[in-house]
Order: C-alpha cells, then sequence, then structure tokens
C-alpha cells in the first residue's frame, strides 16, 4: 500500500527540506484565499517536484498524486492534475509573479556565493510540443522546424548557482536582450559582492557588449567567430605560438592585439589550436 515509484527521489526531499524551501515559499507566494485545501506556495512546491522527477506535460502528473511518498512530505493527500492547470493561469495574471521568483532565488542563492563572483552568461535551447505561449519556430538543433524557448541564463561559476535568467522565443538570436540582461544581473547582485570577470559564448559579442564591461571596470573573455580576416592576422603572428600539451594531443597557443571591423579600438585575442600528434615512425 505505502511503496513508491520515486525512491531516488528522498534524497532530494531531504535537501529542500534542509534548505527550508516550503516555508520559504509560504512566506513568498500568497494569492489564495488563507483556507484554500492547496495554497498556491504548495501548489508550486508541488510543480518543482515533479519537474524534478522529469514530468515536462500537466496530465503526467496524475501518476504522481498518489505516491505515498510525495504524500508524506507535502503533509497532505495531493490535489488532482487538473487543479494545476487553474492554479498555473491564475499566477499568470499576477503582474508581481516574476519579482517573486527573483527574491526567492535572491533567498537561497546568497549564502553560497563567494565575496568574488565569475558570472558565466549563456543561452540554452528548450523544445516544446504543442503551442505553448511565446514558443516560436527558430534554430533549433536538438529538433528542427519544432517551436522552443531560446532563454537567457547567467551562472556564478565558482558555487553553480543560477543568478539570473529570463524566457525569449525561440527565434530570437543569442545576443538579442543580452546588454539589458546583464545590467538587470549586476543590479541584482548582493551587497558587498564584486565581480571579478565574465564569461561567455561567441553569440554575446560585439562592440557594445565588449565596451559594457570596460567601462565598469570588469574583465571579461569570450568566444569570437572565426573569419578569413582573423585567420589571415593568425598567419601573419605566426611565429609567436606557443606550446602549452605536449602529449598525445598537442596544444599550442598565441596571444594577439586584433581590430574588428566592427570594433573601435585594439583588443587582445588569445588563438587555440589542438592535434592529435603523429604516433607513425614516417
Amino acid at each position: 500500500k505505502n511503496a513508491t515509484s520515486f525512491a531516488g527521489s528522498k534524497l532530494i526531499l531531504h535537501f529542500l527540506e534542509q534548505i527550508a524551501f516550503p516555508k520559504i515559499l509560504k512566506r513568498l507566494l500568497k494569492g489564495k484565499a488563507p483556507n484554500a485545501t492547496f495554497p498556491l506556495s504548495y501548489v508550486v512546491l508541488y510543480l518543482i517536484i515533479g519537474w524534478i522527477l522529469g514530468f515536462r506535460r500537466i496530465f503526467q502528473f496524475r501518476t504522481l498524486q498518489e505516491d505515498s511518498l510525495i504524500q508524506q512530505f507535502m503533509g497532505k493527500p495531493l490535489p488532482h492534475y487538473s487543479l494545476l492547470y487553474k492554479d498555473l493561469l491564475r499566477m499568470g495574471k499576477d503582474p508581481f509573479l516574476f519579482t517573486k521568483f527573483q527574491s526567492l532565488n535572491r533567498v537561497l542563492v546568497e549564502p553560497l556565493l563567494p565575496s568574488s563572483l565569475i558570472l558565466d552568461f549563456d543561452s540554452t535551447i528548450e523544445t516544446v510540443y504543442g503551442n505553448q505561449e511565446g514558443a516560436a519556430v527558430g534554430v533549433n538543433p536538438h529538433k528542427p522546424g519544432r517551436k522552443s524557448y531560446h532563454p537567457l541564463v547567467v551562472f556564478e561559476a565558482q558555487s553553480q548557482s543560477c543568478l539570473n535568467a529570463v524566457l525569449r522565443p525561440g527565434n530570437v538570436h543569442s545576443s538579442s536582450e543580452a546588454l539589458p540582461f546583464a545590467e538587470q544581473t549586476l543590479k541584482r547582485l548582493p551587497a558587498g559582492k564584486t565581480v571579478k570577470y565574465v564569461r561567455f559564448d561567441k553569440g554575446f559579442g560585439g562592440e557594445t557588449f565588449y565596451r559594457f564591461w570596460e567601462e565598469r571596470k570588469i574583465g571579461y573573455v569570450g568566444k569570437i567567430k572565426w573569419t578569413a580576416r582573423l585567420e589571415q592576422q593568425t598567419y601573419w603572428h605566426r611565429h609567436k605560438w606557443t606550446r602549452y600539451v605536449d602529449e598525445d594531443i598537442v596544444i599550442e597557443g598565441l596571444s594577439m592585439d586584433y581590430w574588428g571591423t566592427s570594433w573601435d579600438r585594439m583588443r587582445r585575442i588569445v588563438v587555440i589550436r589542438k592535434a592529435l600528434r603523429c604516433k607513425e615512425p614516417q
């Protein structure tokens, strides 16, 4: 009678208790009548647990409803999955919902952060199956032609904590809204925290984005697109290659000054090349 299909989730549920996650949710999330059978914080906790267990669609929660382990953790019978649709619609009408979740994230993450931060900016593709709000067909290497989202995220590299995120349609470029996103991230950093440097992929490049960090005297390292012009400049500096690894894989690098066609100043570029060592005797 009390068997569970999710025994492995016991560790995760224990972790949520240790960080007082249910209590923090209850403090931050209101929006239903005080005597509601399933408060909003309860429903959000249930949704998050289901997502951790791999449920990506609401109707899948019907398999979770009678599970004894999850019931014991939640402390009461679990809601019917149809209620989750209604509460998601209710949450969608709350103009301050995003701010509340940002506050929740800040409460959980702040104790984990070092005093000097390393920020990693990235974007990812989340494929959807249906006509979800805001989803659009864009570049999707996993499921070409399928609608998706293209969220922006920033992690603190040492603690692996997510500091900020924004949801975007799947048909936007990586750099779309990147500058406002970076400004928002810096404003939301906890008091007393400084940024050592930031890292980002080539999708975030460009004069405006580089200058944003330079004006704030924050170091950065980012990938740039390999072009014929850059290849030519590298050839001119070919005498500067330095070998760093000389084993089965040979790794060499060179550092040079480079002025991109859309830049307004010279910047330092580091080029890395790798090759498998040839073991043939001749």
